[in-house]
């Protein structure tokens, strides 16, 4: 052979070497963690695209959510997951229904990645493709993991309250119960108010698991009154405050649903005999702070529809009696007033949305609704929306909302403060 076909087959050699090795690795899936769902139907190795589907019990809630690890992703190599809506029947009203899930529950415009873990970003919008939609993400030569939404798991919640509890003295970690397979709901209680019985402000967040957003705005508002912000600094010397970042600590570990979960969901438990011993706790907290003629706020986090904006959910009207109307509209005024602002944009609406009978059978049951029936009479209970269909709907602009949240909060107590002297 002469020299240069040797340096012909050389070279050859080599670029196969290349190529090869672009590829080494296979894709492997993975879903053993706290919080992972995912169901693969296949994995072609050679085009690298990933076809799965949510994994979630629908007994366990609605099956909507998905989160995976995917290892063998070399360094800039594209990563295509190919997903379909559960083909599980689901539940809804309180019932089993013989139909799978909506799809758009749970195909968000764009997914959301990671390369360590923890720190979440935005895939570039999806490509529907029938019934299925397909996203891209770029290997970086280590593991990927994508999901849904932002994940917050209750180890998240752990790591959060931890570092509250070093930055501030007076923030104090609780147990608020053990969920019915026996693990701690855990909240943090912050106040530096000198003056006896406070006014209480109660935050909780994620009653329906899959609506991981709304553990992301509790963060926000927690690192907010944790902080050197004056309205911030103005609520811990003024209020009891307390925040339960996950309320479905179950169904956030395991990778379920949570939204009509069997027999009912959390946000469907709040009567006289509540299903989960969080649900009870957190009623007898609230009962408390009632007696003692202090529960000034009550706010439920949430996620909305997948085409909704932002809103707040209130009782009907014609059950509600006055101050507790007129406060609740003040506070949804200033809330709008900070929230709308927030740059880069996160829609809101001023508006907002009742409930009634035609929303859910159990709709009385819901905490909010519960709250302003059982609350002292000026007591502000709402259920906040925050949109998780959005480009701005990252783990950012939901602490942005939390943080605006809080300044809302502390006006709204700072205003109520100075016109109606409490006894």
């Amino acid at each position: 052979m002469n020299p240069a076909s040797t340096n012909r087959l050389i070279r050859s050699l080599f670029l196969l070497t290349v190529a090869a090795s672009t590829h080494a690795a296979d894709l492997r899936v993975s879903t053993d963690f706290e919080g992972g769902s995912a169901k693969v139907e296949s994995i072609d190795q050679a085009a690298r695209v990933i076809r799965f589907m949510p994994d979630g019990n629908p007994q366990r809630g609605w099956s909507c959510w998905w989160y995976l690890r995917v290892d063998g992703v070399a360094k800039d190599e594209r990563l295509t997951l190919d997903l379909a809506a559960s083909d599980r029947p689901t539940r809804n009203n309180g019932q089993d229904t013989s139909k799978p899930l909506a799809s758009i529950w749970a195909m968000p415009a764009r997914a959301t990645f990671s390369t360590d873990g923890k720190t979440w970003q935005h895939t570039a919008p999806g490509k529907k493709q029938d019934a299925r939609i397909l996203y891209e993400v770029t290997g970086t030569g280590g593991p990927l993991w994508i999901a849904w939404g932002p994940p917050f798991t209750p180890r998240d919640t752990d790591a959060l309250l931890a570092e509250v509890e070093k930055q501030l003295p007076a923030a104090k970690s609780f147990e608020l119960a053990r969920t019915r397979e026996g693990r701690p709901v855990r909240g943090l209680r912050v106040s530096e108010a000198t003056t006896p019985n406070p006014p209480g402000i109660w935050v909780h967040a994620r009653q329906h698991a899959w609506e991981s957003g709304s553990c992301w705005v509790a963060r926000g508002f927690t690192e907010w009154l944790a902080g050197d912000d004056a309205d911030a600094k103005w609520l811990r010397t003024h209020a009891e405050v307390f925040v339960v970042p996950i309320m479905d600590v179950d169904n956030a570990a395991t990778g379920n649903g949570g939204k009509e979960a069997n027999p009912r969901d959390h946000n469907r438990d709040w009567d006289d005999h509540p299903v989960y011993p969080e649900v009870a706790a957190a009623q007898q907290r609230l009962r408390t702070l009632v007696k003692e003629n202090r529960l000034a706020v009550f706010l439920d986090l949430h996620n909305p529809g997948p085409g909704d904006p932002t809103f707040f959910f209130v009782l009907e009207p014609q059950f509600l009696k006055e101050p507790m109307i007129a406060q609740c509209n003040r506070f949804v005024e200033l809330a709008y007033g900070r929230i709308s602002k927030i740059k880069p944009l996160i829609p809101m609406s001023n508006r907002p949305k009742t409930t009634g009978a035609s929303y859910h059978p159990l709709w009385r049951n819901m905490s909010a609704n519960w709250v302003c029936v059982n609350g002292n009479p000026d007591t502000v209970s709402l259920c906040l929306e925050t949109i998780w269909n959005y480009e701005n709907s990252t783990t950012t602009g939901y602490r942005a909302v939390g943080q605006h949240l809080g300044r809302a909060t502390a006006d709204y107590l700072r205003e109520r403060a100075s016109a109606v002297p409490r006894p």
